[in-house]
């Protein structure tokens, strides 16, 4: 998906702040953030939406969310708390069609979150 945004990062092709990588995922910066912290998981596969999970993606989200998690503990957010968020389809907020898992932390977040 060339003209996807998260497969452009993932394939090197746009700068950003990676975070962590394996074989199955990337994490980044948001260029958005909308707290201190503000990591985006997203596989190196194109899945366009969670409805878009294939038998084959089983165990992916799971990976995803532990993911999260360890980013969390290296960034000394994970004991005052922190958010993990899949948003899917426009009504709930996704603006790039690429499955991503926002990790959100490092300050007090509301709920509900909107």
């Amino acid at each position: 998906m060339s003209e996807c945004l998260f497969c452009r990062i993932v394939a090197g092709k746009l700068p950003t702040t990676i975070l962590y990588e394996d074989d199955r995922l990337v994490a980044f910066e948001d260029i958005s953030p909308r707290a201190p912290t503000h990591i985006l998981i997203v596989p190196r596969r194109h899945v366009a939406t969670l409805n878009d999970l294939a038998p084959e993606d089983h165990g992916l989200v799971g990976e995803m969310v532990w993911r999260a998690a360890a980013l969390a503990k290296e960034r000394g957010i994970a004991e005052a708390g922190y958010r993990t968020v899949f948003n899917c389809n426009r009504e709930a907020g996704q603006t790039v069609f690429h499955i991503h898992l926002h990790l959100l932390g490092g300050r007090t977040l509301a709920w509900p979150p909107g």
